[in-house]
């Protein structure tokens, strides 16, 4: 019997590139679905799934904010978090031209370019927590400091 090979996305190869463990959790899906609905398709806990949202600061500069998807950005703290003055979410139109993902299939890893990445402290009390794969319907399981060592991420207090 054939062994269905899975397709690898940026996001895979790039923790693969730095041997980092992962699992690839997959839900089939033709469109995007929240993060919420997600997870529970999923069957893994919403608290500890966490969605990609790409911002734009007043800078014109893109920034990547990773956050658990039960939970919304408070745009003032987010842009603290980077140094701006403010922060606005980009445009959907335009998440695959910056990100080189779809809506839905955003991951916080593998993007275009190299962005500032900010992951919610709410993370930090999880060894392990689920982001998206890279693809709709696609998740990964990694450990949290991975996770952070793979996108550079800093972590500060930005969701309400």
């Amino acid at each position: 019997m054939a062994k269905e090979k899975a397709v690898k996305t940026n996001a895979m190869r790039m923790l693969d590139k730095m041997k980092i463990p992962y699992e690839v959790l997959s839900v089939d899906l033709a469109e995007f679905v929240d993060g919420v609905t997600m997870a529970n398709l999923e069957g893994v806990p919403a608290e500890q799934s966490f969605k990609t949202l790409v911002m734009q600061g007043k800078s014109r500069e893109h920034y990547v904010f990773v956050l658990p998807c039960d939970r919304e950005v408070d745009l003032k703290n987010a842009a603290k978090a980077v140094g701006e003055k403010s922060v606005e979410m980009i445009p959907v139109k335009d998440i695959t031209a910056v990100t080189g993902y779809v809506r839905g299939g955003c991951s916080p890893l593998g993007m275009k370019k190299k962005f500032v990445t900010v992951l919610a402290e709410e993370a930090l009390q999880f060894e392990e927590i689920y982001v998206s794969g890279g693809k709709i319907g696609t998740s990964i399981r990694l450990k949290t400091k991975d996770l952070m060592r793979a996108a550079e991420a800093k972590t500060a207090k930005f969701t309400v």
